[in-house]
């Protein structure tokens, strides 16, 4: 088989989303419209919670940094096939092409442990209230977010540097719309045992820490509810998660169709929608999640807003 070393390679060529011509309009429009309202949906709790004093508590802290890593997930994917799509060319440089992947696994594994985090905050605050104060301590709650940046940071170069070491084949076309670790080890002419080894192993561990820590949290946040008497009550308590674990139940749902189907039933097609689901669609309906379902967020915006409108003396 035709191949060539991977520092030789110039570029790769992004299949994106249609080959249809006349289906490139639409998609720039629509993906444009998402992309616009994803950042500033997010960026909007991210100022509604550092403008309002009542929400610098530590569960508005870990949904501001999950504001924060939603906007920087779909910015670093979005824009470069809004941009091919402009200027008509599929082709990603390879510095760019690895540059890409490592931010888009650092921000997608922020936002798996970003929700885990949560997870156990919510479980603190219905579990044990009277010493929610004293053990979600503003050290503990930076501590969490700080170590989930670093951590995910060196996960992500760690498969960045594994992937750098790969030889791949003349055929560069990716049948994504951006740089995603499977279909570039699906493209490489060495053998990707070692990366395949480190994705199961590592990422997998990864990620089943927060699936346990998700299950394990709210495993005790639903007996906890169920041992409510009161019929109000135990509304009271599940709406103070009920936002987390629609978010939850949505990214995680659409991201396991990605990377945990079967091979007989995966295909490029399904696993390109799939990744739309939870790299843009999971991002821009998260802000109205929580916007629309939290009355503390909706009087912030509401009050961010009216501010705003306010003419200056």
């Amino acid at each position: 088989m035709e191949w060539e070393n991977l520092t030789s390679i110039s570029a790769f060529v992004l299949l994106g989303l249609s080959k249809q011509p006349e289906q490139q309009e639409v998609l720039f429009g629509l993906f444009l419209f998402m992309y616009l309202v994803t950042v500033g949906g997010n960026l909007l709790i991210i100022l509604a919670i550092i403008a309002d004093a009542h929400l610098h508590t530590p569960m508005y802290f870990f949904l501001a940094n999950l504001s924060l890593a939603d906007a920087c997930f779909v910015s670093t994917t979005v824009p470069k096939m809004l941009a091919n799509i402009w200027i008509q060319n599929q082709a990603i440089s390879y510095a760019g092409c690895l540059s890409q992947l490592y931010f888009f696994m650092l921000f997608v594994m922020l936002e798996a442990f970003l929700l885990a985090v949560m997870a156990y905050d919510r479980y603190v605050a219905i579990c044990y209230p009277l010493h929610y104060i004293m053990v979600m301590s503003p050290g503990l709650c930076v501590f969490l977010v700080s170590a989930s940046w670093i951590m995910n940071a060196l996960h992500s170069l760690l498969h960045t540097l594994l992937m750098n070491n790969l030889s791949f084949c003349a055929e560069r076309k990716i049948p994504h719309f951006f740089c995603d670790i499977n279909p570039l080890l699906s493209l490489s002419c060495t053998d990707p045992f070692i990366n395949e080894l480190v994705i199961f192993t590592v990422g997998g561990l990864a990620g089943l820490v927060c699936v346990l820590c998700l299950i394990i949290s709210y495993a005790h946040i639903f007996s906890t509810i169920l041992k409510i008497p009161s019929i109000q009550g135990k509304q009271k308590a599940f709406s103070t998660c009920s936002s987390h674990l629609s978010v939850v139940s949505l990214f995680f749902g659409t991201s396991f169709c990605v990377y945990f189907s079967p091979p007989s039933t995966r295909s490029a097609q399904k696993g390109t929608v799939a990744s739309v689901m939870y790299t843009v669609v999971t991002p821009v309906l998260n802000p109205f999640i929580y916007s629309l379902r939290n009355r503390d967020i909706k009087s912030s915006l509401r009050k961010l807003i009216w501010v705003s409108k306010i003419p200056s003396p």
